[in-house]
C-alpha cells in the first residue's frame, strides 16, 4: 500500500507543527560539497573544541614544534646565553655548584 500525499491542511495545530518540523528536517539533510568537506577537514586542523563556562568553543590549537608546545621547546633546547637575551630566566638552568 502506498500513502497518498493530500494537500490538505492537518486538522489539529499540534499536527501542524509536526508537519512544519518534518518539513524543515528534510531541508536540512543534504550531502556536503567537496568543498565543504575540505574547509572542514583543513578547520579541524586548526582549531579544537574546549568547554568554556558549560559552551563549546572553538579556539585555534596551541602551536607546536616537533610535536612539542614552544615554551617547552625552548626550555629543552635553548642555551643559557639565548634564554638570558630573551629574559626568560624562570627557564635558564640553576648552577649550584660553587
Amino acid at each position: 500500500m502506498s500513502k497518498s500525499k493530500s494537500k490538505s491542511k492537518p486538522k489539529s495545530k499540534k499536527e501542524q507543527r509536526k508537519a512544519e518540523r518534518r518539513l524543515k528536517r528534510e531541508e536540512r539533510k543534504r550531502n556536503r560539497s567537496a568543498a565543504v568537506k575540505r574547509a572542514r577537514r583543513e578547520r579541524k586542523k586548526t582549531h579544537m573544541i574546549v568547554f568554556l563556562n558549560g559552551k563549546q568553543k572553538w579556539v585555534p590549537r596551541p602551536q607546536l614544534i616537533d610535536g612539542l608546545q614552544v615554551e617547552e621547546f625552548i626550555a629543552r633546547n635553548a642555551d643559557p646565553i639565548w634564554l638570558h637575551q630573551n629574559e626568560l630566566w624562570e627557564l635558564m638552568p640553576l648552577d649550584h655548584e660553587t
